[in-house]
């Protein structure tokens, strides 16, 4: 493997490693995850699932936790404060603002802190992230506008789908640390994977070697269903055009 996915210092680069993992699904890194001794860790809860169909993304973890707001949104008087209504509460109780933060393949995955029913992520912020070059968005908690989500293709995986919005309920208290996320723990820098099957973490000491495991297992099985499709008569598509997928991974040998 091509010393490029280590930083000047030694240490993994993720967005390095994150390069090993295009073609991957996330059958083929659970699977390499069982093969050295990582039996279910990193398995988010089925619970948390995308939003839309044929989702599919891998990018570095961008970690943020939240908690559950301890003062409700106080009366507002007028229909222009009522829709600036997240600007007046963020005024008045302050937030942890992270956009500058995000690097082209981030994922965003967040921790709600257990808060009820609150759309911390709908259609608009969301694309602020991906504008921003984020590769995706995971939440064990509640999403809202999920018919535009679906709509824009914002690939965004959530436990819930919710109506409400962000004052008086959940706040923003850290980002960029350990967190808990569908059963699993997420650090700044791991791998993040979602596609239809659900998502997974992988942590960033494994990532490389989980990577050439992955690649090897895909590869047989892309092998073994273009022999299906050459007996039935299928057409080929890209999901058993395995020489592609050789041809892009002998840049790391």
């Amino acid at each position: 493997m091509s010393s490029s996915v280590h930083s000047a210092g030694g240490s993994p680069d993720p967005f390095e490693i994150l390069k090993l993992y295009k073609y991957l699904r996330v059958v083929d890194v659970s699977d390499a995850m069982d093969g050295i001794g990582y039996f279910d860790i990193g398995l988010m809860s089925p619970d948390i699932r995308p939003l839309w169909s044929g989702m599919k993304f891998w990018g570095v973890a961008f970690t943020i936790r939240c908690v559950p707001a301890n003062r409700p949104m106080w009366p507002l008087n007028t229909t222009e404060e009522i829709v600036n209504a997240h600007e007046i509460w963020f005024k008045e109780v302050g937030t942890i603002r992270f956009m500058d933060q995000i690097r082209p393949g981030h994922v965003l995955v967040t921790d709600t802190g257990g808060a009820r029913e609150v759309g911390f992520w709908g259609s608009a912020n969301s694309m602020g992230v991906i504008s921003r070059g984020a590769v995706g968005i995971v939440t064990n908690g509640y999403c809202r506008d999920t018919a535009e989500i679906a709509r824009q293709r914002t690939p965004i995986c959530a436990r819930a789908r919710g109506r409400t919005i962000i004052p008086g309920r959940i706040e923003v208290v850290e980002v960029q640390t350990r967190i808990g996320c569908g059963d699993v723990q997420v650090r700044p820098g791991d791998i993040v994977g979602c596609d239809d099957d659900g998502v997974i973490v992988v942590p960033l000491e494994v990532a490389e070697e989980v990577a050439v495991h992955a690649r090897a297992i895909l590869l047989a099985d892309m092998r073994a269903r273009r022999g299906y499709y050459e007996k039935l008569g299928i057409p080929f598509d890209e999901t058993v055009d395995y020489e592609a997928v050789e041809a892009y991974y002998r840049q790391f040998e």
